[in-house]
């Protein structure tokens, strides 16, 4: 069983320096022992996934440019999360806002080729299948 993932909850991107928070706004009128719980549809930049410190992805334009600019040198710029699609595989049997509810286990991948994922949910009381 996992974790229901709600807002608060500490996440990690493969090409990111420091952690995100992922914020989840209370639309779905769904509490997680507290805090709104989240489902795969919470993955808006700047809304949901914060931005995780600097960025050391080339499929990032900024990082790209300024690699391309220190001559070859990878220079990390600032972390802009490019997430279009929803988090993978969720909770399809929970459903919250007619979504499935966001587990601990699921992933997010970033257009600039990381893959956002749930370090702490953001609460530990409950569980789903």
């Amino acid at each position: 069983m996992g974790i229901l993932v709600a807002s608060g909850a500490m996440t990690q991107c493969t090409f990111g320096a420091a952690p995100g928070t992922l914020n989840v706004l209370p639309i779905n009128k769904v509490m997680a022992g507290g805090p709104p719980g989240a489902n795969i549809m919470d993955n808006k930049p700047m809304v949901n996934v914060a931005p995780f410190g600097v960025c050391m992805s080339l499929g990032n334009p900024m990082v790209a440019a300024a690699t391309a600019a220190a001559l070859g040198v990878l220079t990390p710029m600032p972390c802009i999360p490019n997430t279009a699609a929803p988090w993978v595989v969720g909770a399809p049997t929970v459903l919250m806002g007619n979504m499935p509810a966001l587990n601990n286990s699921s992933m997010l991948m970033c257009n600039w080729g990381g893959v956002i994922k749930v370090v702490v949910p953001g609460q530990f009381t409950v569980m789903i299948p």
